[in-house]
């Protein structure tokens, strides 16, 4: 099947991550992808982490960009069955729209909601997808206000396939001591673990520990202090080297404050498949994946927790064993298989509609030949000739039959 995606990627944005799990596992199963992204100088995300694969063209900014740009061209020029976009809000709405009725004339349309919440932005609602995806019923319940109930398909969050590591031969690739527990904290959100550290402090009084920290943003509010030891990697790394560092520690923390609507924690669903447990706290960004990762609310049940997974405790076994099943059931692999199978199905809608269409025409000119039959032969080309002329011009209002009077 041939595939265009109109989406972030090779960034570091939630968006990105779930566009490449499932645009590299289409392209591993044999179907032509295609995708449209940001420009390098304007982009949805703070770092581009690799190079761009051949199928991949950048040719618009983010509608907030002060240089604003979008290049149409590649996507009319391009050859695709399917027009999958990601994050509508984010990208240029109103320049699609303009070309959005060229896209739908070869292509079934299918848009990936990300926001958490019913836009305001009235270019929002201009485009006439033929689905509307969301992650969960909660994306849904606020979706079908807005949207045909019918059009509205539920594929769940992709997460990388599990790819256990060798911890030892990791911590040497990456120059980490042997000896120690590794707490690994990576993304642009540092402010958010300040109150975490005197807990980790603590923790590492009784168990030594290294915190290592990945960052390219507020690296110098981790120091640590006494009693802490604090490496810094000041990075982006692209997902290889992120599981090089996930197989080297022996958790990963991820903390998000509750927020408004709808959210899912792309970060979790990235970093799974590496087999690193996961401690994160308790808010609306984790519902669900509530039972594969161990969830904290406050500095004890965040220290309890830290300690059970360094000890390999009860509930970090659970967790474990609850994280390799969940996998198993969302990986890239499966959840592009859902969406190739939701391309057939609306493909073989776009086939009977086409069909029914060119039934309907066929059923009207077999009503004209029924009509004409055993006039004689000038006479029925002279009635096909007036019926054909008022198929493809209807009769003129007045007030056009006038003005072409007044034009003799």
């Amino acid at each position: 099947m041939k595939i265009a995606m109109m989406s972030a990627w090779n960034e570091d944005s939630g968006v990105s991550v779930h566009a490449e799990l499932i645009g590299r596992a289409w392209v591993e199963m044999g179907h032509v992808l295609k995708v449209f992204s940001f420009f390098p100088f304007d982009f949805h995300g703070t770092a581009i982490v690799n190079k761009d694969e051949a199928y991949v063209t950048r040719c618009f900014t983010t509608p907030s960009s002060e240089r604003l740009y979008f290049d149409p061209r590649p996507i009319l020029e391009a050859d695709y069955e399917v027009f999958v976009a990601q994050d509508l809000g984010m990208l240029p709405k109103d320049g699609l729209g303009k070309i959005f009725h060229h896209i739908q004339r070869k292509a079934s349309t299918l848009t990936v909601i990300h926001d958490g919440v019913p836009s305001d932005n009235p270019s929002f609602y201009q485009f006439d997808w033929d689905r509307i995806v969301c992650f969960d019923t909660r994306y849904e319940d606020f979706l079908k206000r807005y949207h045909p109930e019918e059009k509205i398909s539920i594929i769940p969050f992709p997460c990388v396939p599990l790819q256990r590591g060798d911890k030892t031969a990791a911590r040497a690739k990456l120059g980490l001591p042997n000896r120690k527990k590794i707490v690994l904290i990576f993304g642009q959100r540092l402010r958010e673990y300040l109150p975490l550290l005197p807990c980790i402090k603590e923790v590492a009084a009784h168990l030594p520990c290294l915190l290592l920290v990945i960052s390219q943003k507020d690296t110098e509010l981790m120091s640590g202090g006494d009693g802490l030891q604090v490496e810094i990697r000041q990075e982006s790394p692209c997902l290889e080297r992120l599981y090089d560092y996930l197989h080297a520690s022996d958790v990963l923390i991820i903390h998000r404050s509750p927020c408004d609507g709808v959210v899912v924690s792309s970060t979790a669903y990235q970093c799974l498949g590496s087999g690193c447990p996961i401690l994160a706290s308790k808010s609306n960004f984790f519902e669900t994946v509530k039972d594969v990762v161990m969830t904290y609310s406050g500095a004890q049940d965040f220290k309890a927790g830290l300690w059970e997974i360094l000890t390999k405790g009860a509930r970090y076994r659970k967790t474990q064993i609850a994280a390799e099943e969940f996998l198993k059931g969302n990986s890239a692999e499966v959840i592009a298989q859902y969406y190739i199978d939701l391309f057939e199905a609306l493909r073989e809608e776009r086939t009977r509609e086409m069909a029914r269409g060119s039934t309907q025409s066929l059923a009207h000119l077999d009503s004209i030949d029924q009509r004409l039959v055993g006039t004689p032969l000038e006479a029925q080309v002279k009635s096909n000739a007036a019926l054909a002329e008022q198929i493809l011009e209807p009769s003129p209002t007045k007030e056009v039959k006038a003005w072409r009077q007044s034009m003799g």
